[in-house]
């Protein structure tokens, strides 16, 4: 049956082919793709050129069953015999079989890329991610036609419940459930632009394209000879140059003004020859800057230019650069195999690339492919030109400019991912250093920069790109706002982002991502539009921002100062863990877990919960202040719960409200009746932190790309490195670094991950001569954290835990005298290189306590761990080789003294010593000891004084009588004398008492003569024992 198509589908495709720009049609129903015949006639008749062409992209299956394509074998042998029906046959099989398709693979998308279709069709909804819908749609041409096949849905808000793909990778064994944020957004924004129809699989417009009500076919802007304006100027400018060589034949390539002007000014730069100018091209995707690259190449060659260097993340970005640089070639009458000669690549990874040309008409002359990090290889370069500077680390396009002629192209903002550090850093600096050397006396380098606009496919103002940027946040360019001010890091506060109500399509939060979005950007120099995706939909992701005090006064959005996007991960079971092990893979998400697990075989750490910080992006005004630690620091109070609710009942209510779904209208009214609105029953868009019960976790980890001044800012915060990975980045040259910090949490058992440190610390020290040889020696001395100064306590022996004690295992006789002759200048610093490695091992593992200076430190961590040579030191350091071997020679002989110090005491300690007496103190003190023996002495003359017989004091009695004594006593009347003795004269016999002298005197000569007898026996037996 036939029926009649509504006219505003016509007069959109009509008005799409007149403006050059492309319409959208999104077809629900399960006979959706049987209007795509329709379409493509209808499209076909309002393009005067040829049929367009269409791309089909699908995710695994086409859906054509066997017997159909049977069916078409067999229609295309009719047609081919003229012998076909045309009202007997199925209309989309003669469109199938008509030519001009191109099937792709989603997971291909990449190969359709530069390619131009007049169709896209995109069916599998649950299998595109905001990449593939970008990527698919920038291949249509103005006019053309994107058509988007949704299954049979009761209401269009199903959409918000189905299950993508994408969300398998979301995903974790502890956030289980997501939710299809991105999928709302996406409908709402279909209602909003002009150029998109959502329609039934019978034609008939929704009431969500409320807007095609209002359509009306639009007048033609050409000129008499059927060209626009813009075409009319290009036109102009290419006749006024076709005299001019090599310019003329180079801008007749050009298909958009802008186009023209940027290879202009190009060649106008290279003409120049002072070699002392840099020209940065900007555009968005599209704008064919690549393409202008390349014809200016071209130019260059044609010029004489000998020596051109040409980088890019990747050779495979320069594939249209090189196309067009033959297209020059062929414009210049140069020839192919006779005037040069191009060099594809070996790499299978980089599929045949293009990474060199040969030229040999004029003279030999080079254009060369080398990667961003090899910037030493620029010694004899006359031009650089750097695509896709945006996605290069800034330091390392820094690196790249030089005293030579440089062109620079970035995208400022595409499907493929960029960041605008390139724009608003660098960009500004050449600018800044331009204006000052135009001022000064010495003329510096010559700045310029060229914008391109206008796309090349479609014209400028195409709806659906302007549709495009706004759902995937890719044109932020005007969305960072000036700063009204900047408070200090103190005041400000930290408050969680409610998702629900920041991606509900509401104007305010609308506006509130839009500047989230663009303080990554510019933040970061990769980026994509599935970030935003994972940043919707991903269960364990949550969002902070930090503000400046608020005034509710004032009816506007608060200026974001930073943003921090968290990933909840951990709480991994034990079997979950060991099968993990065992498998030798790791599932996705919970990045830090599995790494834990995998680096140091640990079942148990999966098991804690935590959180990882996937970005950190500050305000690009805003930068060095103090606002990321400061937002570090109060996520960091946050989880360990220092933030107290204000009430109970208020924290429960904003955990547990659940936001109700917009499905009820299913249940109510068709397809033909449903209006899709944004919500109104959303919570706050910002949450303070006292106002939200935090997650209950054990730590908080990082994982960046390692560079110095991210190390430092995270060692800062107290977080440890557990996993640098060895193989740097193949894009930025950076290597992947996890950080990881314990939280003090009173309801959690407190971790210490320190052990994990000194374990990481000392493989990391082995691998410095191996995957990190070339690493910067400032970073590789931030993250050893060696202990350089041993002052306050440096013992005169090694008798503190954990020093050398013995070095008779580790360096022989030999050694110590080669180390010797060393210090004393007595031999070249050759002769000890084999022992500066076990050296220095020893000493950044704290096993020498020697006081160093860091240039000391840092000249020992070069030679001995890094095995690196003097010369390449020189270059690292900015010192002269003998300033360095000054410091070597210093170490040296700070580390032989304390070594030979150890060999002397390991020397002293062999040596037989004599027995030393112990002098120990006596039990009882010497005054107790003399009061001891007096007493004993006292009793003893008591006992003997008691014990007397009066018959032997008999000798000792006065002999006289008593009558003598007392006429002694009375003698002259005298008194007695002080002492109290006088003397009476004895009666007693003279003869008697000489006697008793004798008898005495002789026993006393026998005594001695017996003890002398003794003695002498005694020596006698000594001189015979002898």
């Amino acid at each position: 049956m036939r029926k009649k198509v509504d006219e505003r589908i016509r007069t959109l495709i009509s008005n799409g082919v007149k403006n050059r720009h492309r319409s959208m049609f999104v077809i629900v129903g399960d006979k959706s793709r049987d209007q795509i015949v329709n379409l493509h006639y209808m499209l076909s008749n309002e393009v005067k050129k040829s049929r367009p062409t269409v791309l089909w992209c699908y995710k695994d299956k086409l859906e054509l069953s066997s017997h159909k394509k049977k069916r078409a074998k067999q229609v295309k042998k009719l047609m081919q015999r003229g012998l076909l029906d045309p009202e007997k046959v199925d209309p989309f099989s003669l469109f199938v079989e008509s030519g001009g398709l191109t099937y792709c693979l989603y997971k291909d998308s990449e190969r359709v890329l530069g390619n131009t279709f007049g169709m896209c069709i995109l069916q599998d909804f649950e299998a595109l991610t905001p990449n593939l819908l970008a990527r698919t749609i920038e291949t249509v041409e103005g006019g053309g036609l994107i058509i988007l096949l949704l299954r049979s849905l009761s209401s269009l808000t199903n959409l918000y419940t189905m299950v993508m793909d994408v969300h398998d990778r979301f995903r974790t064994e502890s956030h289980s459930k997501a939710t299809g944020r991105f999928n709302e957004r996406f409908l709402l924004s279909i209602a909003s632009c002009k150029s998109c129809v959502v329609m039934d699989d019978e034609l008939n417009i929704l009431p969500i394209s409320s807007h095609m009500r209002s359509i009306a076919p639009v007048p033609v802007k050409e000129d008499s000879e059927g060209i626009s304006e813009s075409q009319r100027e290009l036109k102009d400018l290419k006749e006024q140059l076709s005299d001019a060589f090599p310019v003329g034949p180079l801008i007749k390539k050009c298909c958009t003004l802008d186009q023209g002007n940027a290879v202009a000014t190009f060649l106008d730069t290279i003409l120049d020859k002072t070699l002392r100018s840099t020209v940065a091209l900007l555009a968005a995707r599209g704008r064919g800057k690549s393409a202008a690259l390349g014809l200016a190449i071209s130019g260059a060659i044609a010029a004489g230019y000998s020596n051109i260097f040409v980088t890019a993340p990747s050779p495979e970005n320069l594939k249209t650069l090189f196309e067009f640089v033959c297209k020059g070639f062929d414009a210049l009458e140069y020839k192919e195999h006779i005037d040069y000669d191009v060099q594809k690549s070996s790499d299978p990874l980089l599929k045949k690339a293009t990474v060199q040309i040969n030229i040999y008409k004029q003279h030999r002359q080079t254009i060369q492919y080398i990667r961003p990090q090899e910037h030493e290889k620029l010694s004899q370069v006359e031009l650089l030109v750097v695509d896709e500077a945006a996605a290069i680390p800034l330091p390392v396009v820094k690196s790249l400019l030089g005293p030579y002629l440089v062109f620079l192209s970035s995208t400022v903002n595409g499907y493929e991912g960029t960041g605008r550090s390139l724009s608003l850093k660098l960009l500004q600096q050449l600018e800044e250093q331009s204006q000052m050397s135009a001022k000064g006396p010495i003329s510096g380098r010559l700045f310029k920069k060229i914008e391109l606009k206008e796309s090349i496919r479609y014209a400028s103002g195409d709806p659906i790109e302007s549709w495009l940027h706004g759902l995937l946040c890719l044109d932020i360019t005007n969305y960072i706002p000036k700063l009204n001010g900047l408070p200090a890091p103190s005041e400000c506060d930290l408050y969680y982002v409610n998702r629900d109500t920041l991606f509900s399509y509401h104007k305010d939060s609308e506006l509130f991502l839009q500047r989230m979005m663009a303080l990554y950007v510019a933040s970061h120099y990769k980026n994509s539009p599935n970030d935003l995706q994972l940043m919707a939909d991903a269960p364990a992701h949550h969002l902070f921002v930090l503000l400046g005090p608020v005034d509710e006064s004032k009816n506007q959005l608060p200026d974001i100062l930073c943003v921090i996007q968290v990933c909840l991960e951990g709480q991994i079971s034990r079997n979950s863990a060991k099968k993990s092990l065992s498998d030798g893979r790791q599932p996705f998400g919970d990045q830090i877990p599995w790494k834990f697990c995998e680096q140091f075989q640990d079942t148990v750490f999966p098991s804690l919960s935590g959180a990882r910080i996937v970005r950190i992006a500050t305000h690009p005004s805003a930068m060095k202040i103090g606002y990321g630690s400061q937002a570090v620091e109060l996520l960091t109070r946050y989880y360990e719960g220092q933030f107290a609710p204000i009430s109970e009942m208020d924290v429960e209510d904003v955990v547990e409200t659940v936001p109700v779904r917009v499905t009820e209208a299913a249940e109510k009214v068709s397809l033909l009746e449903e209006s899709i609105k944004p919500r109104t029953d959303l919570p706050h868009l910002l949450v303070h932190l006292r106002e939200r019960r935090p997650e209950k976790l054990h730590y908080i980890g990082v994982s960046f790309g390692l560079t110095l001044d991210l190390f430092r800012f995270w060692w800062k915060h107290k977080f440890v490195p557990f996993y640098i990975g060895h193989i740097p980045s193949a894009v930025t040259g950076e290597h992947t670094c996890m950080v990881l910090k314990s939280l003090k949490n009173d309801e959690l058992e407190v971790n210490d991950f320190r052990p994990f440190y000194q374990d990481f610390r000392r493989r990391f020290l082995r691998l410095l001569g191996y995957s990190f040889r070339t690493m910067d020696y400032r970073l590789a001395m931030s993250i050893i954290d060696p202990k350089i100064n041993f002052t306050e306590q440096e013992p005169k022996l090694p008798t503190v835990d954990g020093f050398l004690r013995s070095i008779t295992d580790i360096l022989s006789p030999y050694d110590m005298k080669r180390l010797g002759a060393y210090t004393s200048n007595l031999a070249d610093f050759h002769m000890i290189l084999d022992l500066v490695s076990t050296l220095s091992h020893l000493y950044f593992q704290e096993k020498l306590p020697v006081t160093l200076s860091y240039a000391q430190g840092s000249i020992l961590l070069c030679i001995g761990l890094q095995n690196q040579d003097i010369s390449y030191i020189e270059g690292l350091m900015k010192l002269d080789r003998q300033q360095i071997l000054s410091l070597f020679i210093k170490v040296m002989k700070k580390l032989h003294k304390y070594l030979y110090a150890i060999a002397s005491e390991e020397i002293e300690s062999t040596l037989p010593r004599p027995k030393e007496t112990v002098l120990e103190p006596h039990k009882i003190s010497v005054d107790d000891d003399l009061n001891e023996a007096a007493r004993k002495v006292e009793d003893g003359m008591r006992s003997n004084t008691d014990g007397l017989n009066p018959e032997l004091l008999q000798q000792y009695a006065i002999g006289d009588r008593d009558a003598e004594l007392e006429n002694a006593l009375q003698n002259g009347g005298v008194k007695l004398p002080a002492g109290g003795v006088v003397s009476v004269k004895s009666s007693r016999n003279k003869m008697e008492e000489k006697g008793k002298q004798k008898s005495s005197h002789n026993s006393g000569e026998k005594r001695r003569k017996h003890e002398h007898g003794s003695n002498s026996k005694s020596n006698k037996k000594k001189k015979y024992s002898q």
